[in-house]
């Protein structure tokens, strides 16, 4: 019966906080936020900034949920730009929702399979905190990736806008409206904050920043240097395009010479965890003293940190600058 009891419980709880992370803003507030909008619009209050726009759009996404886990979070900024680098619509509220739900499933499968507390508790925060890291992480290298592949492709397009006659401006819509993917979606962003009243420099600026690609801070430089010195910009950006290029073919060629390193550093990383988890599946009960025995523990223990020195060390020397 205790069994059935708490995956029945956790599958309750984690529905409960998926729904709280779901529903929406509360109904007085947003009547609140619509009659200060009314009385702004048609007051004589002095006119909001680009700034105060941003942060009246942002605070009208927030769920309460999302509030409540940002006053709670160290520091809910670092992660709200780390999952707005994914390009979806993910809150802070539903990415912590997401994690104890898993942290409360794992924990609870691990508890009903007669593992000690100190592993259900252990096991059940490294799961939860770490899976959703790597989902987002594996999310945020995939876009960038994909718009380090296309950029190229939007600069030549800025080349050929340039080279017609239109303004740069002009160029950076023309980009947004043909380019798919993550390029088309970023640089529509930029023309959106100079439609409130950004300026590009600033514009261009935030996006680089969130983004973290040295290929669009290069570009981003150039204008800025451009705009300084002078010249031929169409021809300033279509010499930056080609460098983009042979920069990614000489990214492909490293990882080609390095794969076979990687893939044995994988392989040795992850064996004495499956070996570990292949034990415990044939025999808990002799695995289980790990958890229990003083000597064991404190071998265990020195055991990881000497994987992670050595783990380290491989990927250091598999990770090359370009």
């Amino acid at each position: 019966m205790m069994q059935l009891f708490f995956p029945l419980l956790g599958g309750v709880l984690t529905l409960a906080m998926l729904l709280l992370a779901l529903s929406g803003p509360n109904s007085s507030k947003a009547q609140k936020r619509r009659l200060e909008g009314l009385r702004e619009r048609h007051g004589r209050a002095t006119p909001l900034t680009a700034e105060d726009k941003l942060r009246r759009i942002t605070t009208a996404r927030d769920t309460r949920m999302d509030s409540m886990m940002g006053r709670l979070l160290p520091n809910p900024a670092l992660l709200k730009k780390r999952l707005a680098m994914t390009g979806k619509d993910w809150s802070v509220g539903k990415y912590v929702l997401a994690n104890l739900g898993i942290t409360l499933v794992f924990g609870v499968l691990l508890f009903v399979k007669g593992a000690p507390a100190l592993l259900c508790l252990f096991g059940g925060l490294m799961v939860g905190l770490g899976l959703p890291h790597m989902f987002v992480g594996m999310k945020i290298k995939k876009r960038i990736q994909n718009f380090t592949i296309r950029f190229p492709d939007a600069i030549d397009l800025l080349v050929r806008g340039l080279r017609a006659g239109l303004p740069i401006s002009e160029t950076l819509g023309v980009v947004s409206a043909e380019i798919p993917g993550p390029v088309g979606e970023e640089f529509r962003i930029v023309t959106d904050k100079m439609k409130i009243g950004r300026t590009m420099d600033v514009a261009l600026q935030e996006t680089a920043d969130r983004l973290g690609t040295p290929e669009f801070q290069f570009f981003c430089i150039t204008l800025a240097i451009q705009r300084e010195t002078g010249g031929n910009l169409a021809e300033t950006l279509g010499n930056l395009a080609d460098v983009l290029r042979k920069r990614a073919q000489m990214k492909l060629k490293i990882k080609a010479m390095s794969s076979e390193s990687k893939a044995s550093a994988y392989i040795v990383g992850s064996l004495p965890f499956i070996v570990f988890g292949l034990i415990w599946i044939i025999n808990n009960k002799y695995m289980a003293n790990f958890f229990q025995d003083e000597r064991l523990m404190i071998a265990g223990i020195g055991g990881l940190i000497w994987m992670s020195i050595g783990a380290f060390i491989m990927a250091k020397m598999v990770n090359f600058e370009i």
